[in-house]
Parts: structure tokens; sequence; C-alpha cells
């Protein structure tokens, strides 16, 4: 079935959201650092047990030099977004540096155009720059940012930094599935599983070193969290192994623009569960993000 990702990168979207939800109760008892350190570590069991399941019908890749560089650099931008992003939380302008940050599917198109020959289409580059708009728009609409604001703020600190975080979780995106399409593996989701796990291993190695070294407490705090930490990990592993496929299958601008249907998911959330009022540019951005998507589906 060629069209497969798209129901793949739904549910990626979908666990995603639940992930982000369980994460937010994590971050009261843990640092942020140490939250994000929960998500990979406790990944790992679930990310291994999908791939030990995978081998029962197939022989795992071999790993070559490119796909562990790839792997290493998808990892380092990872975490690089992390790091930003409690940066940019520092600032009391951080609601400008967050908005531009939505505009990581730009990212992804560009980055996969120049490192991976990802070609788009002219329909599909319209439709990632609508949807990028339109989730610039619901972030900014959501912090009560006006369009003059966001203008006068470009060459600000805050900005910059949220632009450096849409490049770094692009990147990622972008290395990810150039360490998959390296192992040259017949088996999609065997690759993107195999990548996956390789990927997991090298973050918690590498963030458990750096909490170890700024954080003092914080990991013996993660293991005593273990009960929450697993719920995320599973949420995440979910998400994780969904995204990975994707990207093995389709090229990664349009797994990341279809994959903002996560803000469609958080408004029916906002409007029908918490009953939040909803306002004119938030419903302008979530048109848009909507049209973006519906056009990269039926033209891109």
């Amino acid at each position: 079935m060629p069209e497969i990702w798209i129901p793949i990168t739904i549910a990626a979207a979908f666990f995603q959201n639940i992930r982000s939800a369980l994460q937010k109760h994590l971050q009261d008892r843990l640092s942020v650092a140490g939250a994000a350190y929960a998500r990979f570590v406790y990944a790992l069991p679930p990310a291994a047990a999908y791939l030990w399941a995978l081998s029962a019908s197939g022989d795992a890749p071999a790993a070559n030099a490119r796909f562990l560089i790839h792997c290493l650099l998808g990892g380092v931008c990872q975490i690089g977004f992390t790091l930003l992003l409690l940066w940019l939380f520092s600032f009391r302008s951080f609601a400008v540096g967050t908005a531009f940050s939505k505009l990581e599917v730009v990212m992804v198109a560009l980055l996969g155009a120049l490192l991976l020959g990802d070609a788009l289409n002219a329909v599909a580059v319209f439709a990632i720059l609508t949807s990028a708009f339109g989730a610039v728009v619901l972030s900014a609409a959501r912090a009560q940012l006006r369009a003059a604001g966001l203008l006068a703020s470009l060459a600000q600190k805050p900005t910059l930094i949220g632009l450096a975080c849409a490049a770094c979780l692009g990147a990622s995106t972008v290395f990810f599935r150039g360490a998959a399409l390296s192992l040259e593996h017949e088996s999609a989701a065997m690759a993107a599983g195999y990548t996956l796990l390789v990927a997991l291993l090298m973050q918690t190695a590498l963030m458990g070193a750096c909490i170890a070294l700024t954080e003092r407490g914080e990991l013996t705090r993660v293991r005593r969290n273990w009960r929450r930490g697993c719920a995320v990990g599973a949420a995440g592993a979910l998400a994780s192994i969904c995204w990975f496929t994707a990207f093995t299958m389709h090229t990664a601008a349009h797994v990341r623009a279809l994959g903002q249907i996560e803000l469609l998911f958080t408004f029916l959330a906002t409007t029908l569960v918490f009953r939040e009022k909803i306002t004119r540019a938030e419903l302008a951005g979530i048109a848009l993000v909507a049209g973006g998507i519906l056009l990269l589906l039926l033209g891109g």
C-alpha cells in the first residue's frame, strides 16, 4: 500500500500528543532536562522489544559508518533542540521565540533537499509553507502576540533562539531519515526500528553524561519516578516508532507537515474536553494548518 505512511504519521502525532501530556506531569517532579532524559531512557525497553519482535521475521540491518554518523548527528541535534528550548524559556519574551520555532517543517524541507536530495513539487512547497504559517499564527494567538510584535522582534535573541530550535529539530528529522535510508534494508519497519534503538542509546548516554555533570541528584530523581517515566517512555516509543517508520517510507518534509495534525488534536481537546474559548486568530491558524495538510495530501 503506497500511502501507508499517512495513517502511520497520524498515529505518530496522536501518540506524541499523549506523550506530551504525560511529560507535563513528569516535569512537576523533575527538571526539564531530567524529564527529557526520562523520555529517552524509558523509551529504550519498548524500542528494544519492538526491534526484537521484528527480528523474528527477518535479519536486523548491519550498521555502517554513514549510519552511525547520521544517528549521532540526529541525536545531538535533538538534544541541542532541548537545550535551546530551555534557554528560550529563560527569556521574558520566550513566547515570540516559541512561535518562530514552529517553522521546523520549513527547515525539514530545506535540509532534506540539501542533505538528502528530497524533491518537492510546487504544490507541496506551498502546502508546507501554508501549514507552517498557520502553526506560527496559532502559537502567536495563544500567547496573545500581535503581528506587529512578531515583526518587531525579528532581530531579537528569543527569535533567533526559536529559529535555532526549529533548525535543530528539523536537522534531527533529516539525519534520522538519512540514517535509516543508509541501511538500505528491504524492510522500512526494520530499518526504522533499528535506527530508533541506536539513536536512543546514543541520546541516553550523551544526555545522561550531561545531567550527571550539571545537575547532581537528577538521575536519582529520574529513577525514583520510574512509574511515570515508564508511561512517558511507552507513549514516546510508540510515537517515535511511527515517526521513524514514516520517515523511512516517505519524504521527511511531507511527514512533518502532515504531523502538524497534532495541533488539530490539541485544538479539539481544548474545545471539546476543556471547553476553552477559541479566538478568531486561533481559528485562522487552525484553518491554515488544516488547509495546508489537505492540500499536501491532495496535490503534494
